[in-house]
């Protein structure tokens, strides 16, 4: 005998349906169950994405800091402008100043000249004058010349008046100092004189003559 056995068609018409919902129902919840079960199993077996390292990040891009720009080249110092000289400084070769008065090149100072008149003479009379040597060594005493020693040169003739130095001494200076005061020749030692003692040798001849007198 079977489930709807002895009720009316009306009721087994709803009785079928309700047991049609009642399938469709546990169907739809079975199907419901196997797909929430598998998305958990699939989000479970799914590995989780690796974290993040510091070279996955991209580096700021940075250039090289560029220099301050400048519009040239730095300027130079200006270097002090000289001072010019005061109004009142003295100047070389004016009137009354300390460079007026001095000696020319080749023209001795006064102060080398006074300088050259340390050197002594010698005086010697090669003449046939008596004390020609002692009146020249007088002249030139007069001077400012200092005269040693005053004698007669018997060993030849002299041609004319003449002043003996050995050259590369401070005789040299003065020889020719010498003659140009006194109108006489200047001329380094002969053989016969090179050897004597130090000091200008003055041989005086018949052409001398004391200053201011012919």
């Amino acid at each position: 005998m079977s489930l709807f056995s002895g009720l009316s068609r009306p009721l087994k018409a709803a009785g079928l349906a309700l047991i049609g919902v009642a399938v469709i129902a546990a169907v739809i919840g079975g199907v419901s169950a196997l797909t929430g079960g598998e998305s958990n199993n699939t989000a479970a077996s799914s590995p989780a994405p690796p974290p993040s390292t510091p070279s996955d990040a991209v580096p700021p891009t940075s250039g090289p800091a560029s220099p301050p720009s400048s519009s040239g080249p730095p300027s130079s110092p200006t270097p002090p402008s000289s001072a010019s000289p005061s109004s009142g400084a003295p100047t070389s070769g004016q009137p009354g100043q300390p460079g007026q008065g001095q000696p020319q090149p080749g023209q001795p100072g006064g102060d080398q000249q006074a300088s050259n008149k340390w050197v002594t003479l010698r005086v010697y009379n090669n003449s046939l004058i008596k004390g020609l040597a002692e009146r020249a060594a007088e002249d030139f005493r007069k001077a400012g010349w200092t005269v040693s020693d005053v004698s007669n040169y018997p060993d030849g003739v002299i041609p004319e008046t003449t002043a003996y130095f050995r050259p590369g001494t401070d005789e040299e200076a003065a020889a020719r100092q010498l003659a140009r005061e006194f109108g006489m020749r200047a001329e380094p030692r002969f053989p016969g004189i090179e050897r004597s003692a130090a000091g200008v040798i003055v041989i005086v001849t018949n052409n001398y003559h004391s200053p201011g007198k012919s």
